[in-house]
């Protein structure tokens, strides 16, 4: 293995003046340090970065934690993270939780040992202000992304869950649908928590009827077997929602999944739409009406912030980034109602 010896011994340097030239310190002229860069490019030398680290106090590592690396949402984000990352000279670890908040602790745990320089977190819930506690703790700044924690002072990108959501039931309203169903996740989820509210005020804003069945508590993880919706379905025609609002996108397809099981029409006897997109499924047929929000930018952004909070370039003051979604009509909502 090349070393910094064979490096200075071929350059006809000294080790000092090398490790200088790695380390881009110390006053060294443009000759040497040209001279000792072609030797590096030439033995094919690459430094040791955690021998690096120790002199810089930086492992040049950041980590995405992300609760479902298989939804597409989360995809776009973590290329989003990457792109960022590697433009500014940063590796990205990534950590998928599975919506799972023992996962989230491991995981923390796990970089915090591995020192990295900063996280990019959407947390797994409320209760993940114990595992943010570990990096405040341990000085390692951190953005949230997506979800928040209000009681929480870092830097944020975050969706407008209410406006997203106004947008969709909207468009169902003026579809003329009155008998809506609101399918979403746990309530301890800010964005679960924030989609609910909005689909709350919006109805009554809107004087339609709330009928408490209408209301269903589901997870965001994935599962063969749901029976969420089946007592939806089993009421008379009369009674049933005209449309259903699904908070996510595999809240959606588990939903449309049911329907046709029931031999259910979507959009013809009911409508579906949803939070985000599906872009990795548009062969999924009826295509999703759908409030789509720039994942991409959510990891893009949310990097950058953390980037500048590890190189103290950021202001003092937190920053919350709020990233406007857009309605994407399809046919899963069809038709206006005569």
């Amino acid at each position: 293995m090349t070393t910094i010896y064979d490096i200075a011994k071929k350059a006809n340097v000294s080790p000092m003046t090398v490790s200088r030239v790695i380390n881009n310190k110390g006053s060294i002229s443009e000759k040497t340090r040209e001279k000792v860069e072609a030797v590096i490019k030439e033995l094919n030398y690459i430094p040791n970065a955690a021998a690096q680290s120790l002199n810089i106090k930086k492992t040049k590592l950041l980590s995405l934690i992300i609760t479902d690396i298989t939804n597409p949402f989360f995809t776009k984000v973590a290329r989003g993270a990457a792109d960022k990352a590697n433009q500014m000279g940063y590796q990205l670890i990534l950590c998928n939780t599975d919506e799972d908040y023992e996962k989230e602790s491991d995981y923390i745990n796990a970089l915090i040992s591995k020192r990295v320089d900063g996280v990019i977190i959407a947390p797994t819930g409320d209760s993940s202000i114990k595992n943010l506690n570990k990096l405040i703790k341990n000085r390692i700044p951190f953005t949230l992304i997506d979800r928040e924690i209000e009681s929480v002072s870092c830097d944020k990108v975050l969706g407008d869950n209410y406006e997203g959501t106004k947008l969709l039931l909207q468009h169902l309203i003026d579809h003329g649908h009155e008998r809506i169903a609101l399918v979403h996740g746990p309530l301890t989820i800010s964005t679960s928590k924030e989609r609910y509210q909005a689909f709350l005020e919006t109805i009554k804003i809107k004087d339609l009827n709330i009928d408490p069945l209408f209301f269903i508590e589901t997870h965001y993880k994935q599962e063969k077997d749901w029976n969420g919706i089946d007592h939806l379905v089993n009421l008379p025609p009369a009674k049933r929602p005209t449309a259903i609002f699904a908070a996510n996108n595999f809240i959606a397809i588990k939903i449309i999944n049911s329907l046709r099981e029931k031999k259910i029409k979507v959009p013809n006897d009911i409508a579906v739409v949803c939070f985000d997109d599906l872009e990795l499924f548009m062969d999924f047929d009826p295509f999703l009406t759908v409030s789509s929000q720039p994942a991409y930018d959510f990891g893009y952004i949310g990097t950058q912030l953390v980037i500048e909070r590890v190189e103290e370039v950021s202001p003092k003051e937190y920053r919350t980034i709020n990233l406007k979604p857009e309605l994407v009509i399809r046919k899963s909502s069809g038709t206006p109602i005569k």
